[in-house]
């Protein structure tokens, strides 16, 4: 039988540098290419950036780079980092 595996993420720290400003570590696995990762995800007035999701610099494969945006955004809107 074979056993299906699914992308992980989840965030070991954050720090604030000011109001407009959140560093979010997170590390994961990512079951499309079957490997654990690590990186940082940069809050700007809301919005996340970082290579780990940019579409063209991700090591990620589209599915975990999409979840872990996703799961972030989440975080951040649900208040998390405050």
């Amino acid at each position: 039988m074979c056993e299906k595996h699914h992308h992980t993420v989840s965030i070991i720290d954050f720090n604030s540098i000011n109001s407009k400003s959140l560093f979010v570590k997170v590390i994961g696995f990512d079951a499309d290419l079957g490997k654990e990762f690590e990186g940082e995800v940069k809050f700007v007035n809301g919005m996340p950036f970082g290579d780990l999701i940019h579409p063209q610099r991700s090591i990620l494969s589209p599915t975990c780079r999409s979840t872990v945006r996703s799961y972030l955004l989440n975080k951040y809107n649900e208040g998390e980092f405050i």
